[in-house]
């Protein structure tokens, strides 16, 4: 432990002993060090927050949903810190004050790109900061210009948004303009070529596909003739059967009528009940039948006392009607039988000998059917591109807001000018002690008796004090005045730097 003190002591003394050297070479780096701390400039942030929302419910339905928002977003954001946009912001800030040439363009381009961040916090919500520290702006003006880049980022960013989509539907409306345009022309010139084929080859029409599909119809509409014809045959028969049981006339009566005229009236209506479509041996028929047989032996036994003559039947001539009817509809049938038949016919032959002729047409109708269904969806895909880019322009389903406006930064985040100058002061005393504590060691002298017996290693007997005189205490007494003076003043200049460093920030508005 007593030899670390003398140790102390010894070091100690040796830079005492040497304290102007100590002194001087304190100021020289620390005047140097704090001129350079004063060169560095000062670097304000500027920084904003803005939120994106992306639900809207009538952009949902015309198909713009939020992952194609989102996709737009993250373009955007992406995009913003191009050299184009750069361009923009330093043009219209005091950062293109002094650009002259493409080459300064340039470099300021890439410096404003490494002093600009655009970050994402949540899913909409982004922020924007900007670094401005220009050697040749004063504090307020870097403070003024961060917040002016920060302002354009957010510009171009809304701008950009808005813009961009309006600009690919203007293109993708001219494209499908000229694919259109395009279409109709070649589907013109498919129908010009069918309209002069059919013209020569009316029996092939709407192309040997749609001649195919006809001849299946008609061949389906025979089958269905055969059976309707059949049907017919089938009603006539039976009118047939009903007449030849019918008679043609019935007795008429007297004014006293009598069984004869009682006999005519049940025949008649016997007839009339068969028309209807009663079979014999229903109640009814039974019961007439009966009366009928009485009603004869009636009429035998009255003799011809109240007949006058015999009038028309009106069931005879009810069944004589519909027989009328369904005769017609036969010979209708038949005719649209032959007429169709006669349509197979023709379109069999015509398969048959002209192949070459049938293919033809099937690739004219083909072609021509292809170039419409292409045509009619580029149509319909115009429409919906048009509908959607006026929901877009008219109702614009991104809520652009400015969470947190581009602040005025009043304090610069680089350098901590305090913490450097007092680390430059500590860099000059230390350096200023460690020189002269190098130089006392280069020297053989020894500060204290204990060094110089360790190192000779032999006993010391004693130390011869220095004694002055009075004038040279008084002289060594000044001198150390003017040393605390000196070194007191090396800590005022730091103290008045602090004051300048606080003082500067306070006046930044």
């Amino acid at each position: 432990m007593d030899t670390l003190y003398d140790d102390f002591r010894a070091t100690f003394h040796s830079i005492w002993h040497r304290r102007w050297l100590a002194l001087g070479i304190a100021w020289s780096i620390c005047i140097i060090g704090w001129l350079v701390v004063a060169m560095i400039p000062s670097s304000y942030e500027s920084h904003a927050r803005i939120y994106v929302q992306l639900n809207d419910a009538l952009a949902t339905q015309f198909g713009i949903g939020d992952n194609e928002r989102q996709h737009d977003i993250d373009r955007v954001r992406n995009t913003l810190t191009s050299t184009k946009h750069l361009e923009q912001v330093i043009r219209a800030t005091a950062l293109g004050d002094n650009i002259s040439s493409r080459k300064d363009m340039d470099s300021a381009v890439a410096t404003l790109g490494k002093n600009i961040k655009v970050t994402s916090d949540q899913d909409n919500l982004f922020a924007i900061s900007a670094t401005s520290g220009s050697l040749g702006l004063r504090d307020a003006d870097n403070s003024k210009l961060a917040k002016q880049i920060v302002q354009k980022m957010i510009d171009i960013f809304h701008d950009e948004n808005l813009a961009n989509n309006a600009g690919e539907m203007k293109d993708s409306m001219s494209f499908l303009d000229t694919q259109l345009a395009s279409r109709q022309k070649e589907l013109e010139a498919a129908e010009q070529r069918r309209l002069a084929f059919e013209s020569l080859h009316p029996e092939l029409a709407q192309g040997g596909v749609s001649m195919i599909q006809r001849l299946e119809s008609d061949r389906s509409e025979t089958r269905n003739i055969d059976g309707d014809l059949a049907a017919a045959q089938s009603g006539l028969a039976a009118v047939s059967g009903q007449m030849a049981g019918t008679p043609q006339s019935v007795a008429g009566v007297g004014v006293t009528g009598g069984a004869r005229g009682a006999l005519a009236q049940a025949q008649s209506d016997l007839a009339m009940m068969r028309a209807r479509g009663l079979t014999e041996n229903h109640p009814d028929v039974i019961a007439m039948r009966n009366q009928i047989v009485a009603l004869r032996s009636q009429a035998s036994a009255e003799g011809a006392g109240t007949f006058v003559g015999g009038v028309p039947n009106p069931a005879y001539l009810a069944l004589q009607s519909q027989r009328a009817d369904r005769q017609a509809s036969i010979q209708a049938l038949m005719a649209r039988k032959a007429s169709v038949e006669s349509d197979i016919a023709t379109a069999t032959a015509q398969q048959t000998t002209n192949p070459d002729l049938v293919a033809q047409a099937q690739n004219i109708s083909r072609d021509y059917d292809v170039l419409k269904q292409n045509y009619d969806k580029l149509l319909q895909g115009r429409e919906e591109l048009r509908l959607k880019g006026a929901v877009e322009n008219t109702h614009n389903s991104i809520k652009f807001q400015v969470i947190d406006p581009p602040t005025t930064p009043r304090t610069p985040i680089a350098p901590n000018r305090p913490m450097l100058l007092f680390m430059v002061l500590v860099i000059g005393i230390g350096a200023g002690a460690g020189v002269a504590f190098a130089a006392g060691e280069l020297r053989s002298t020894f500060g204290t008796t204990a060094k110089l017996g360790r190192v000779t290693g032999m006993p010391v007997l004693g130390a011869i004090s220095q004694s002055l005189s009075a004038a040279g205490q008084a002289a060594r007494t000044r001198k150390t005045m003017v040393f605390y003076a000196t070194a007191g003043a090396l800590g005022g200049v730091f103290v008045m730097l602090l004051a300048m460093e606080f003082v500067s920030r306070s006046m930044v508005a």
